[in-house]
């Protein structure tokens, strides 16, 4: 493997730099203060994102890009595309702010379901739509598979009953794609997804939820009652394959799941930075010299840290890179989220600890990141989902014979 970054990248990195360091930095802490108060900031950024995402690399800075290559080059050759950039980008972009890149307009998780299975007139219809992702509820967490809300065919229309909850940028976004099924005695295979819009009738907002962290990403609770949408919204496949199961439902987290990744690492990667600063300004400078036990225990930690974010920078790039050449990477896109979802949170409490009064004081962004770093190790999937997956992936068990 080449863990060099291709140089066609450089660009996108740069910009998403820029916008994490002197747009989504300065505003950090007004929005976390400022729960459910949407950053008018962001505004600005819409045109700017668009245009990352429609460049020259087929992917950019933020998810909603986010889509395998395979069609337009030689089948032989190896790809650097639009998850590697989407992967690139989000880890800058969260280095400045998690929550904030969680509320960039157009780039939300439901835009990554659009364009993991949709085909090209609904990627066409949506194009310039904001999409949230609807697939947890109140019965139904980490078992996706056993969803309640249903969707039955009338007619031309498909008509949506259930409560959905916990879902990121539900009060700001223009459409949600919802996970429901279309018939509950076929079980995970029954399981299709729906872009509802904005303003349809039967969508109903309940709620918006105050957090732990990423305070500036709105999270929301909305009902559907007898709520109809054409069925040309449905993503994927309408027939009901019991051989095939979730089908193209789960193919969108083996492309999201990197990403979650990604935002970890830069999360966990700005706060390991911020903490280096501190120490060298107290006088602990990280020598390297020494072997790690005859090192300070700051300094070891610090070297411990690094180790472990660099595992989990490159299990994402991996994860990704597979994505784009079109292998299957379930299993690593699960390795990945869950390496670098446990790190961040690790990485970041620590930091808080090893600068004392400045890591819990709101003096600096260190207690910010480590509320932050929880949900990374929960949504697309928790701790213990991820690797339940990678054992049934390692032992060849299904989710019926390993759960």
């Amino acid at each position: 493997m080449n863990f060099e970054i291709p140089r066609k990248f450089n660009a996108l990195i740069n910009q998403a730099q820029q916008v994490a360091l002197e747009v989504f930095r300065p505003i950090s802490r007004k929005y976390d203060v400022a729960e459910h108060e949407y950053p008018v900031e962001l505004d600005m950024l819409a045109s700017i994102m668009d245009g990352m995402n429609d460049g020259d690399i087929k992917g950019g800075a933020g998810a909603a890009k986010l889509k395998q290559d395979n069609d337009s080059e030689d089948a032989q050759s190896i790809k650097n595309g639009s998850n590697m950039a989407t992967v690139l980008g989000l880890t800058e972009l969260c280095w400045g702010d998690v929550g904030l890149a969680l509320s960039l307009p157009r780039q939300g998780l439901g835009n990554a379901a659009i364009a993991a299975v949709a085909n090209q007139e609904q990627l066409n219809r949506y194009k310039n739509t904001w999409a949230a992702m609807a697939i947890t509820e109140p019965e139904a967490g980490s078992d996706s598979a056993n969803i309640k809300t249903t969707a039955k065919l009338d007619g031309d229309q498909y008509v949506i009953n259930g409560e959905k909850i916990f879902i990121t940028a539900g009060g700001r976004c223009d459409a949600v794609v919802v996970w429901a099924t279309l018939d509950k005695s076929l079980g995970r295979a029954a399981i299709k997804s729906f872009v509802v819009e904005k303003g349809t009738p039967g969508m109903e907002l309940v709620r918006l939820d105050k957090k732990l962290g990423i305070k500036a990403s709105d999270t929301a609770t909305i009902r559907f009652e007898n709520c109809r949408v054409p069925k040309e919204n449905l993503l994927g496949n309408p027939e009901i394959d019991t051989q095939k199961g979730f089908g193209g439902v789960m193919q969108t987290f083996d492309n999201t799941r990197p990403v979650v990744a990604a935002m970890a690492v830069g999360l966990a990667r700005a706060s390991l930075e911020l903490t280096r600063s501190l120490l060298n300004s107290a006088g602990v400078i990280a020598g390297y010299a020494d072997p790690v036990n005859n090192s300070l225990a700051s300094e070891a930690e610090l070297y411990r840290m690094e180790a472990d974010l660099e595992a989990a920078r490159l299990l994402t790039l991996k994860a990704a890179w597979m994505a784009d050449n079109g292998l299957p990477n379930s299993k690593e896109a699960s390795m990945a989220k869950a390496k670098a979802g446990r790190t961040a949170n690790h990485i970041t409490l620590k930091c808080a600890e090893l600068c004392s009064t400045l890591g819990f004081s709101e003096s600096h962004l260190l207690e910010k990141w480590a509320r932050d770093s929880k949900i990374l190790d929960i949504f697309e999937g928790t701790q213990q989902i991820q690797q339940l997956i990678v054992a049934r992936r390692m032992l060849g068990k299904s989710s019926n014979e390993l759960k």
